[in-house]
């Protein structure tokens, strides 16, 4: 079974998606034949690297709310972060554009480590509070991939993966896709947000025994 997903890094719930996905996929009987595409999606193409501004403030601006309300909606998050195992610190992130991150996620696919950029990049952003377009985060997180260092440098200093990354972002338009994450099964059934295990294993088991997705 194929599933390809659109995430984008600095999305919170794509990373919960992300472990609600493997809760699933831990209770399939057929785990060990489906494969896992990830596919790039930028929530703000034109985002800044804002160094200095903290998520509750940046959250705040942009919807033209209090700080306060910020946090509570930051702190809900990393509640629904923690009930599947992860930690956030919001207080530490890193308000980055992903662009160049995605373009790592690219390069690493060729190696068949998309999956493990992910992973690295949504810790180095939520839990490790690190800049994902530093290009020295970036060198080390594809040198933990598996990637040359020096490799990755030269990719980071040029226009590599560019146009995958485009290509991604095209089909999702094409696809409608409208937020993220979005699954998409056996390219039959999409799955849109961070939806509990048991919506994903059921469908896994529904489109296994070649049931009627309509």
């Amino acid at each position: 079974m194929k599933i390809d997903i659109w995430s984008d890094v600095r999305c919170p719930f794509c990373y919960i998606g992300k472990r609600k996905l493997e809760k699933a996929l831990a209770q399939f009987e057929h785990k060990d034949s489906v494969v896992i595409e990830w596919h790039s999606f930028e929530l703000d193409p034109h985002a800044e690297t804002l160094i200095g501004v903290d998520a509750y403030d940046y959250l705040a601006e942009r919807y033209d709310r209090g700080r306060e309300w910020s946090v509570e909606t930051h702190n809900r998050v990393a509640e629904s972060a923690a009930q599947v195992g992860l930690t956030f610190n919001f207080d530490k992130a890193i308000m980055a554009n992903s662009f160049d991150a995605h373009r790592l996620i690219q390069m690493a696919k060729g190696i068949g480590a998309d999956g493990e950029a992910e992973e690295l990049l949504f810790k180095a952003h939520f839990t490790d509070g690190l800049n994902i377009a530093d290009h020295a985060v970036l060198i080390e997180i594809g040198k933990q991939c598996g990637l040359g260092g020096l490799e990755v440098e030269m990719m980071l200093k040029g226009k590599d993966f560019t146009e995958e990354v485009r290509h991604d972002e095209d089909i999702a338009q094409q696809i409608r896709v409208k937020g993220v994450p979005f699954f998409v099964l056996e390219g039959k059934l999409g799955i849109s947000g961070a939806q509990e295990p048991e919506v994903f294993l059921d469908a896994m088991n529904k489109i296994e025994r070649g049931e009627d997705l309509q």
